[in-house]
């Protein structure tokens, strides 16, 4: 998820922010319907819908709190860069741990010890995003201006984008696999977005006009769409398997490979002094610091029993069979032996899919500004480790269940 938001760089170069925010969610469109095909089939996923469809319209809820977070970030990228946004939208972990605490019982029957280190890791990227805030002022009148406007957007997003794991947990604590959810998922992004693009650009003429100026970014953000999406299917299944109150703060350590694309790739640290380089890093490293000490408090027994009492009133208020849940929550698919494997028409969607990158391929060009072609292979080489080691161990222990 952290080279995802590379794309968003274009907002720098003249594409407008809905603009770039559209073409990553056209990404994400894509690829949520293309993975999901390639590991489950259509098949399996309508079939999980078909047995929790009180879960479709929350997926679409989702969806729409991504797509409009997703165009906050994009016009704090453009205020303050890659390097300070990302920290900051990173907060909501904080609101995902508040979510989780209210509506799931995470934290209840927690001992002292893991409270006191989700309460810290909590206050501690508190006073890393503070820090972060301060980094951004220590620029001319002009940029501590628009570091504001970026500021605010950046916590705008953090606000929208923690409330959006509370559809996430709801899903998961009654027994929906992540493939599926974000198969819906992604209609009401493309719903959302399509609504705000629309309005900002004055009418579809207008905004097909801008989509042609802008076509030679569209393979780029295209690309961007669906490397958060692979990033968020872990996310997904982070939420099911540890709660969002763990699963938030662990995610967002993403910031780093944030960091890391904004200063090693494109250079944002250019021009600005070394103290303020040394609070980016610090706050950076300050709210990573909080987030390993959020992931270190595994929940005991007492607390599993809490996370239980959740899924049974999910079980009872929605006529869901507890014990086929709890297997899913453990690991298991129940679905496996009863959904349909993958169809033809499987296939088409995936050929589909590459096609339209293929032809957006044909009409894009070199990114149209600066950027480190040497450290951008030396991360994307990182990334694709860290996918395919990370995948496996999913598949090994859950066969993406």
């Amino acid at each position: 998820m952290g080279a995802a938001e590379a794309p968003t760089k274009f907002v720098t170069a003249g594409v407008t922010p809905i603009l770039v925010s559209l073409g990553m969610v056209g990404g994400v469109f894509v690829a949520r319907w293309t993975l999901p095909t390639v590991l489950k089939g259509t098949g399996y996923v309508f079939h999980d819908l078909r047995e929790k469809p009180h879960l479709i319209v929350w997926a679409l809820l989702a969806g729409a709190l991504w797509a409009v977070a997703n165009s906050l970030s994009v016009f704090a990228v453009r205020d303050v860069g890659l390097a300070i946004a990302f920290p900051l939208w990173n907060t909501d972990s904080l609101v995902g741990l508040l979510w989780g605490w209210l509506f799931f019982r995470e934290l209840r029957g927690a001992g002292s010890a893991v409270k006191v280190k989700v309460l810290g890791g909590s206050i501690t990227i508190i006073l890393g995003a503070i820090l972060l805030g301060y980094a951004s002022s220590l620029r001319t009148a002009y940029e501590a201006q628009q570091s504001a406007a970026g500021i605010i957007a950046s916590l705008g997003a953090s606000v929208v984008w923690g409330t959006m794991f509370l559809p996430y947990r709801k899903a998961y604590i009654s027994g929906m696999n992540p493939l599926s959810f974000v198969t819906i998922f992604t209609v009401g992004e493309l719903i959302t977005m399509g609504s705000l693009a629309l309005v900002f650009h004055g009418g579809m003429e207008p905004l097909i006009r801008d989509i042609v100026v802008a076509r030679k970014a569209f393979f780029w953000l295209f690309l961007g769409g669906f490397c958060w999406v692979v990033g968020d299917l872990f996310a997904n299944y982070a939420a099911k398997y540890v709660g969002i109150g763990r699963a938030a703060p662990l995610m967002n350590t993403n910031q780093l490979w944030g960091l890391a694309w904004g200063v090693l790739v494109f250079g944002e640290f250019a021009g600005q002094s070394g103290t303020a380089q040394a609070v980016t890093i610090g706050g950076s490293l300050i709210v990573v610091v909080g987030a390993a000490a959020i992931s270190s408090a595994v929940a005991p027994e007492a607390e599993q029993a809490s996370r239980r009492l959740a899924t049974l009133r999910e079980c009872q208020r929605y006529g869901l069979d507890v014990e086929r849940v709890e297997a899913s929550m453990a690991g298991t698919d129940p679905l496996t032996d009863e959904a349909p494997g993958h169809r033809w028409w499987d296939a088409v969607i995936v050929a589909a899919a590459l096609g339209i990158f293929v032809f957006l391929a044909t009409v894009t060009e070199r990114p149209p500004f600066a950027w480190d072609q040497g450290w951008a292979a030396g991360l994307f080489i990182a990334m694709l480790a860290a996918l395919f080691g990370g995948g496996y161990l999913l598949w090994k222990k859950t066969r993406f269940s």
